[in-house]
């Protein structure tokens, strides 16, 4: 398992949207395949039952890749299944409620949008990861907020966790992000909406290295 102090690379997320026909375990299989470092379970629908069983399946794949599975939003699905952490939203729970009841060795990340003082509280709170932007026009997120690259390196002057970067992101427009201290860039249209899931994401490795 990755500890959240290496966290580092591409962080694909899922769009229920994106996976017709039951696809979603076959597409995660190929991000993970392609060099995916996490993956992030993200559907807002209110089928508790398929939920439960497609993040289920999810976190099997992602187990015997090694990989982390972290679930969006629904703290009460994380721990139904023992995912490996929880991505929180303005409107979640705190990172000290969901350490509460995930556990000391569960991954929280937590979006910040373009806000560094949301950062410092999240990091002062035990987050493990921020996530900042959209840094590029978004199909998945239209109308949130931008952010520049000036805040990652200012944000990276000031936080000592890993930094997530997301929003419009490809493999040509990553690059400045990473240079400006993104530790992961947070993908998913660029991986789940392309014709060859594990190519786009071989892609995006280089800009790691």
């Amino acid at each position: 398992m990755i500890r959240p102090s290496l966290l580092r690379g591409l962080y694909a997320i899922t769009d229920r949207q994106l996976a017709t026909n039951g696809q979603l375990a076959d597409q995660v299989a190929l991000a993970l395949a392609g060099g995916a470092r996490m993956i992030q379970y993200r559907d807002k629908g209110t089928d508790r039952e398929r939920r439960h069983r497609e993040a289920s399946t999810l976190l099997q794949l992602c187990r015997r890749a090694q990989i982390p599975l972290i679930i969006n939003d629904d703290l009460d699905l994380a721990c139904r299944i023992g995912a490996d952490g929880i991505h929180l939203g303005r409107d979640d729970p705190d990172p000290v409620a969901a350490r509460a009841r995930l556990g000391a060795d569960a991954i929280i990340g937590v979006s910040c949008y373009n806000q560094l003082q949301l950062a410092r509280q999240a990091q002062d709170a035990g987050a493990d990861y921020v996530a900042f932007g959209r840094f590029f026009p978004s199909r998945s997120k239209p109308d949130a907020v931008s952010a520049d690259t000036r805040l990652l390196q200012e944000a990276r002057r000031q936080l000592s966790i890993p930094m997530v970067a997301i929003g419009g992101i490809t493999p040509e427009n990553g690059g400045p992000l990473v240079a400006a201290g993104a530790d992961m860039l947070a993908v998913i249209q660029g991986i789940f909406a392309q014709p060859d899931i594990r190519a786009a994401c071989q892609r995006f490795l280089p800009l790691f290295d």
